[in-house]
């Protein structure tokens, strides 16, 4: 689908970045430096970056090998200003942030699935797949298949509502159970479909699959991890933006993101401040989070539910 780049030149890629214009607004304090796309997938707001600053660097993490490879080809035009890593964000996040230090300005974070997995229904992702896999790495030991066909009734009720906010959640554990075993994400769709409630903009299996894949892939322990990593680094300054696609992730984004802003540490029945009141870590940049304007709504609506976050790290507290 194209897409207007900075210089007004229209690039077919296979999918829209979500809040594109934002995610380069976001970094227009980072003109120089190196910023670290953990969540790299088509390379769209990787190639965004790149195009708005001549002197910024850029590495692109992810564990998809098939979002490695048509990345590497899709930035090749960049190829000395950008290095794509395989793995874990949350670790080679952390490792880079202990190997380039000052050198790293900025940090982005695309949370959640990305529309090339979305897109390739053989990944089992979609509630349509004629598979069960919904794994981000294809190599990893777990998928959506052992989840669904072993995971106890008691287990799958948890995921259900922990991860996918799933209101009769014992219910839909009940069913899944009584009818495995399920060989495809659309076995699974269709077997829950009648006890999902309707009308809503989304698909009524959709709260479901969460779950299933945020389990599967360990999504809400890698973005914890993330921000644990980015908070120990002790890197002096650094922009971090995250986006997030339903209220779990958002919720820990800005639990985390106001912690780090608190100058004082003291326990809350504290009756003084003892602590010196000088631990911020930076400041909130958005009071609330950034969503997508309607043209773009219209032209993506995978951009419907993206919200970003923004934190100035600032530790030298000289501002």
């Amino acid at each position: 689908m194209p897409f207007l780049t900075k210089g007004g030149c229209v690039s077919k890629i296979p999918h829209i970045p979500v809040l594109y214009r934002e995610v380069v607004d976001a970094f227009l304090v980072c003109q120089e430096g190196t910023i670290i796309d953990c969540t790299l997938g088509y390379g769209g707001h990787t190639s965004l970056l790149l195009d708005a600053s001549p002197q910024r660097r850029m590495i692109g993490i992810d564990q998809d090998p098939t979002a490695i490879a048509f990345s590497t080809q899709r930035l090749e035009p960049y190829a000395n200003r950008v290095r794509i890593q395989q793995g874990r964000f949350s670790t080679v996040a952390q490792a880079l942030l202990d190997e380039k230090g000052e050198e790293i300005c900025g940090i982005l974070a695309d949370i959640g699935v990305s529309s090339l997995q979305l897109d390739i229904r053989e990944r089992g992702f979609s509630y349509q797949s004629e598979c069960l896999d919904m794994r981000m790495d294809p190599n990893a030991p777990l998928d959506a298949s052992i989840v669904v066909n072993n995971y106890s009734q008691g287990e799958l009720e948890r995921i259900l509502r922990e991860y996918g906010e799933v209101t009769n959640a014992r219910i839909v554990a009940e069913t899944l159970v009584k009818k495995r075993p399920f060989s495809s994400a659309k076995e699974v769709s269709d077997a829950i479909f009648h006890l999902m409630p309707k009308g809503k903009k989304i698909h009524p299996s959709t709260l479901v699959m969460q779950a299933i894949r945020i389990e599967v892939n360990d999504e809400l322990g890698e973005l914890t991890r993330l921000l644990d990593a980015i908070e120990h680094s002790g890197i002096q300054r650094l922009r971090v933006a995250i986006i997030t696609f339903h209220s779990l992730e958002d919720r820990i984004v800005k639990q985390r993101f106001t912690v780090w802003a608190k100058n004082c540490i003291c326990p809350d029945d504290a009756m003084r401040c003892t602590c010196g009141n000088n631990h911020s870590m930076g400041k909130i940049v958005t009071k609330k989070p950034l969503t997508a304007q309607e043209d773009e709504l219209n032209a993506n609506g995978r951009s419907r539910s993206a919200k970003l976050r923004i934190f100035e790290i600032n530790r030298l507290h000289d501002e």
